[in-house]
């Protein structure tokens, strides 16, 4: 398990100006994927989708709805489901089991017991 923050997502209420937005004010390259319901983030150059230099991560956008109403970190894990369990035993509750995220791997996402929303990454 990483355990790093490896992705992001902003919650908009009006994708085209959330899109002109940040494209605008940060030089981030914005990609909608209109059949998920998603924009793609790029914040720097890639190689292939991920980023090809370090020190920074691409990230989300999707329309904001309860309960996800702020940003959100994602972070990388070995196993969802044993992160999910360790994370309920430490007080959090879990929001979105493991889902497939296309071919690449699986998402999911728990509520920290701050009340933070955190997603998280496992690869296929």
């Amino acid at each position: 398990m990483s355990g790093r923050v490896v992705h992001f997502e902003i919650p908009f209420d009006d994708a085209d100006r959330a899109r002109a937005f940040y494209a605008e004010a940060f030089d981030w390259k914005v990609q909608p994927l209109p059949d998920m319901g998603y924009t793609m983030v790029t914040t720097g150059p890639t190689e292939n989708g991920p980023p090809s230099e370090p020190g920074f991560i691409n990230g989300g956008m999707f329309q904001r709805e309860d309960p996800f109403a702020g940003p959100v970190v994602v972070v990388d894990v070995e196993d969802i489901d044993a992160t999910l369990a360790k994370a309920e035993g430490l007080g959090a509750t879990t929001l979105s089991g493991k889902q497939p995220v296309a071919d690449m791997g699986f998402s999911a996402y728990f509520k920290d017991p701050e009340g933070n929303i955190i997603g998280l990454w496992q690869n296929a």
